[in-house]
């Protein structure tokens, strides 16, 4: 499901990723790809037969280190980009997940840093102003009283 082509030759791709908080959403998981300098919230491509969920909780435990628990949708992001001459339109679901265990520490190989920072910190470390913004839409389902469900 991660990628498929429409009939005009464009790409489409589907990932899915999590926005993460732990300590009653006193900390949020941000991540920084192996060899970039961008600190961005955890996702990947959703692979054949996988769920969106499946793969956010999947991503979320590869690149974040940690295991999650799915607490609500978020919302999806649509975009455009470019890769080798070619148009690919991407899609993001993006989940709230409460944190269960696991430490930053065990990510894979394709993160270089994973790291729990307190909101503000975490929003102003961020790379990119649609992470940022899904970060405080996160943070507002949380506080909205998703919270109630956590206990």
């Amino acid at each position: 499901m991660g990628e498929g082509k429409t009939k005009e030759g464009l790409r489409r791709e589907f990932s899915a990723g999590g926005i993460v908080f732990k300590d009653n959403a006193s900390s949020w998981l941000i991540i920084k790809p192996a060899g970039t300098d961008r600190w961005q919230l955890p996702k990947g491509l959703i692979d054949e037969g996988e769920s969106s969920k499946e793969a956010a909780l999947r991503e979320v435990e590869e690149e974040g280190g940690i295991k999650a628990q799915i607490m609500g949708k978020v919302g999806e992001q649509r975009y455009v980009y470019y890769w080798e001459g070619k148009k690919v339109f991407k899609t993001v679901v993006y989940f709230l997940m409460k944190y269960i265990s696991g430490a930053e520490n065990g990510h894979d190989h394709e993160v270089d840093e994973a790291l729990f920072l307190p909101f503000e910190e975490a929003v102003k470390k961020l790379t990119f102003e649609k992470d940022k913004e899904f970060l405080k839409k996160g943070k507002e389902l949380f506080k909205q009283g998703i919270q109630e469900n956590l206990i």
